[in-house]
């Protein structure tokens, strides 16, 4: 499955993704922002989740740029995860792309794609200590509905979090979800800087550990 958005281009993940995958995650400041991701994020760890086989229902995708003539940027990486039986969200972003609005933008790919599966409700949430995915989530139309603690192995301890939830409408034209409804149109505004269904996991993390995604922070 491929998405192209206002800027962006997700696709799936494939083995040969582990370098880029572990050089942007390879950052205590994404990783201690997830619950899944270990620290320090190994090379191994990359090569495993970026071999593995994910639920059709619960894609994962790589988040990249096109740059002309300078080949392909990659910026992070997005999808879906179980959190208890429900679908939920996640994202991590690279650094050198923090605030520029790509985890919005890929964000509502995705959730046009999760519509389209036939989802109807999408969980996330978000370490409170990192507000920026606050707003992103909320950007894309979440809703909190409370707090409480999640482990994040890359802290290796708990940490206060904020759950959310967006209800999502039937599909109608997958085309017209996917373009020119503002994807990216937060511009340069805040980013998180990741987000993981179940506390900062989103595009996998310890690799992609339980076919999830490395994260930002949760967004």
């Amino acid at each position: 499955m491929f998405i192209r958005s206002e800027r962006l281009f997700l696709r799936p993940i494939w083995p040969e993704d582990w370098a880029d995958l572990h050089a942007g995650l390879n950052d205590g400041e994404i990783v201690k922002n997830l619950s899944r991701v270990p620290w320090p994020y190994t090379a191994d760890k990359a090569r495993e989740f970026s071999s593995m086989q994910h639920h059709p229902r619960l894609p994962h995708f790589m988040i990249t740029r096109p740059c002309g003539a300078h080949g392909v940027d990659t910026i992070g990486g997005i999808g879906l995860a179980d959190a208890d039986g429900q679908p939920a969200l996640g994202y991590w972003i690279a650094r050198d792309h923090w605030g520029q609005g790509y985890a919005t933008e890929a964000g509502r790919a995705v959730l046009s794609v999760a519509r389209t599966l036939g989802h109807r409700r999408i969980m996330a949430r978000h370490f409170l200590d990192n507000p920026a995915s606050g707003r992103v989530l909320r950007k894309l139309g979440f809703t909190p509905t409370g707090g409480g603690e999640e482990f994040s192995l890359g802290r290796g301890v708990a940490a206060p979090s904020m759950a959310y939830v967006l209800d999502l409408d039937a599909p109608t034209n997958c085309d017209g979800d996917l373009g020119g409804d503002g994807m990216g149109s937060d511009g340069r505004g805040s980013d998180g800087r990741g987000s993981d269904g179940r506390g900062g996991d989103g595009r996998g993390g310890d690799g992609m550990g339980r076919g999830r995604f490395p994260a930002r922070r949760a967004a």
